[in-house]
């Protein structure tokens, strides 16, 4: 299995504006056809770490927070041994999928021993977790040397910061989640201060320069919008509206 320092081109090459306006479509079915919805999303991810590791045959995939697995046939399919780590037993029962190679686990504290993991990856996942970057590090830890480690997340205050609550996270967290257990009779899926939690562009960036001595960042992009719009990432606070959502890719030395 072979990495590759020009993957942020071949990324570039896959964000267009069509595959942007058909990820943002499918976001409608997250919570009514999670299949249709996370379906996409693996195949879109597969295809992001296939930018950057273009030979996945024979390569071991660690998904942290994979969830009910549904990235799993994704990277099989291009050859790759695929693990996941979820700490939520319902979470990961939640799709009625069959479980091959999946751990119960906390990304914060990773079941594997250090350098043995060609590509850690966390889809969505930063977001959801109170000390991100702890997780991030572990992640680092288990990779193997010249592995890649692929980190995306929703940005706090971007249009999709607030999940299922729509844009009246910009009202506050909190105030969201009242808001939408008023309308709906029951709390979001994803509760603000506990399951849900504010995470900047800055967060991501400041921690990848914090590891520069154990990685090289090979490219930092917005996930879901279209390459001419790149440009968006470098400019602070314009970044975590527009951006959506940050990836952040690292080689391990």
């Amino acid at each position: 299995m072979t990495t590759t320092t020009s993957g942020r081109d071949r990324m570039a090459r896959l964000a267009t504006l069509r595959r942007a306006a058909g990820l943002l479509n499918d976001f409608r079915y997250e919570q009514s056809d999670p299949a249709r919805f996370y379906g996409a999303l693996a195949t879109d991810t597969a295809e992001m770490v296939q930018a950057f590791v273009p030979d996945l045959d024979g390569g071991v995939i660690l998904d942290v927070g994979g969830g009910p697995g549904y990235f799993a046939d994704a990277f099989r399919a291009r050859g790759a041994h695929y693990m996941s780590v979820e700490p939520d037993p319902t979470e990961m029962h939640a799709g009625g999928l069959e479980h091959r190679g999946s751990v119960r686990g906390s990304g914060q504290n990773l079941p594997f021993a250090d350098d043995c993991i060609d590509v850690t990856l966390s889809s969505n996942v930063v977001e959801h977790t109170s000390t991100p970057w702890e997780m991030a590090d572990d992640m680092l830890r288990v990779t193997r040397p010249g592995g890649v480690v692929i980190i995306s997340y929703t940005l706090w205050w971007g249009p999709f910061g607030g999940h299922e609550m729509g844009l009246t996270h910009y009202l506050g967290g909190h105030r969201a989640a009242r808001l939408y257990t008023r309308r709906h009779g029951h709390p979001p899926k994803n509760l603000f201060g506990t399951s849900l939690f504010a995470v900047h562009a800055t967060d991501g960036l400041r921690w990848a320069e914090s590891v520069t001595d154990r990685a090289e960042l090979l490219a930092a992009f917005p996930r879901y919008i279209p390459r001419w719009m790149w440009w968006v990432m470098r400019v602070p606070g314009l970044r975590d509206v527009l951006g959506t959502n940050l990836v952040l890719v690292l080689r391990k030395r």
